[in-house]
């Protein structure tokens, strides 16, 4: 996979993708990252990326031509049907396991950060695919946002973790929650690992961390437990 990210502040976040798996994926080849900082594109001598809003109102808008002509150097000057251009936003879809998916069967993701107040709406119009929130809540930068997306897919391509069961055991994955996990020591300061995952049986385990997972689900996202359950019972009526 081919990730572009498009910002005014590429040391925000650069670091992240040299640590843990991701760096491990870019590493072998599996993933190639690169940073583009738009002020390069920008034509004046202070290498302005932003300008007051047309009608008035608080805060900086960020122009449109470092934009377009980054775009244009990652595209070399065509667009290709096949790329993803996502712009972080507080508007767009609420992502999730599913999405990350969806993205992961991706050759070629770009990202444009907005900042400030936002982005000139012709770059939204013309330029983005998809337009993706991580939450309900503000930041400063859509860089942090395209991190952690870039992050929940990059760890499901093949090859990147070890062992694939550990990103289809994920939260989420199934539609609930992960269950609870234990590892050595067997007894820490008097607190016991539960006495069935120490049998052996590998039925009880299951049905024991499904449980949980069913348990922890209904207690902690109500709103998961009911979509999952509802799914559920739409399968034994088929």
């Amino acid at each position: 996979m081919r990730i572009d990210i498009l910002t005014p502040f590429p040391e925000l976040i650069a670091g992240t993708f040299d640590e843990s798996m991701i760096r491990k994926a870019r590493d072998k080849n599996l993933v190639d990252v690169k940073f583009w900082d738009i002020r390069e594109e920008a034509k004046d001598k202070h290498n302005t990326v932003d300008d007051y809003a047309y009608g008035g109102g608080a805060g900086m808008i960020l122009k449109p031509e470092p934009i377009f002509r980054t775009m244009d150097k990652i595209c070399d000057g065509s667009s290709d049907p096949r790329q993803r251009v996502l712009f972080m936003t507080p508007q767009g879809k609420q992502f999730d396991q599913a999405l990350a998916r969806d993205l992961s069967a991706e050759d070629h993701l770009i990202f444009i950060c907005g900042h400030y107040r936002g982005v000139d709406e012709r770059v939204i119009e013309n330029l983005v695919t998809d337009e993706i929130s991580i939450g309900d809540y503000i930041l400063t930068g859509g860089e942090l946002a395209a991190a952690v997306i870039s992050d929940a897919v990059i760890r499901l391509l093949p090859g990147v973790l070890g062992n694939f069961d550990s990103a289809e055991g994920d939260s989420f994955t199934s539609g609930l929650l992960d269950h609870p996990h234990y590892t050595r020591p067997e007894v820490y300061r008097d607190y016991k690992v539960p006495d069935v995952l120490l049998t052996g049986h590998h039925a009880n385990v299951e049905t024991w961390r499904k449980e949980q997972s069913l348990e922890r689900t209904r207690l902690r996202r109500p709103d998961l437990y009911k979509k999952y359950i509802q799914k559920s019972d739409d399968k034994k009526s088929q």
